[in-house]
């Protein structure tokens, strides 16, 4: 389980970038985190990752206060071409957070096999990351993260940079592998209608400092499908509250 406790962080001198920040993530939930630009939602990341030590109350995993990077924590980023290592095969590039484990060459070597099977990429280990597409390379990025089989994996923005139907593939597969293995997932977008499509639950953040406006519930069938689902007006209703709640009566386009 994931707590976060009466979280506040300001930079330097500067006005509080978040304030009073209460969220709980049972085991096993994959909660969306949505809101305007500005609001916080990275610094909220980087907090629960171990990156950044809050400036006010506490980040807990299983019980254990975050005051440094979990040993059972897996991150994707946005920029999948910043984080993988281009030097390295695929299969090394996925391996690579089990050399923390202790674990032997050949047996680092089969757990990455097997993650890269599991994303829909066998046959590529010996490939470079340079040589395939941009959502090939996210699906290497989420192997690597699930690789050490972590206790919860942060996602922030990581399928924003990619072309619409393959954010729609990378959504599936999440879903997927989140149904099967029972991940614990905090999932960071801009984007309202997939933070309700991948979603057990939405939490929306506005600004001024970041904080939490609305929790919400996402009550849709947990095989879900990109057209029959968002076709449901369960998808349109709360696709439509979120939007309220990322941007109140009075706020202005930009």
């Amino acid at each position: 389980m994931l707590h976060i406790d009466h979280l506040g962080h300001r930079y330097g001198v500067g006005p509080p970038v978040l304030a009073d920040i209460q969220l709980t993530v049972p085991d096993g939930q994959l909660v969306t985190l949505v809101g305007p630009s500005g609001c916080g939602k990275s610094t909220l990341l980087r907090c629960v990752a171990g990156l950044t030590r809050p400036a006010e109350g506490r980040v807990t995993l299983d019980g254990e206060p975050v005051d440094r990077v979990p040993d059972r924590l897996g991150v994707v980023f946005q920029d999948y071409s910043r984080s993988l290592f281009p030097w390295l095969t695929v299969r090394d590039n996925v391996s690579l957070p089990l050399r923390r484990q202790g674990l032997g060459r050949a047996r680092r070597h089969e757990e990455a096999a097997l993650m890269l099977e599991q994303v829909g990429l066998a046959g590529t280990g010996k490939q470079h990351p340079w040589q395939l597409s941009g959502g090939m390379q996210q699906r290497v990025a989420l192997a690597r993260a699930l690789a050490a089989r972590p206790a919860l994996l942060l996602m922030d923005e990581p399928f924003g940079a990619l072309d619409a139907q393959t954010r729609e593939d990378l959504e599936d597969l999440l879903l997927r592998l989140h149904r099967e293995g029972g991940l614990t997932v905090l999932f960071v977008t801009h984007d309202i209608d997939e933070s309700v499509y991948v979603g057990d639950r939405v939490v929306v953040l506005a600004p001024g400092p970041g904080h939490v406006r609305a929790d919400l519930p996402v009550e849709l069938p947990p095989v879900r499908d990109q057209i029959a689902t968002r076709a449901l007006p369960e998808f349109t209703e709360l696709r439509a509250e979120v939007g309220r709640a990322v941007r109140p009566a009075g706020t202005a386009t930009p």
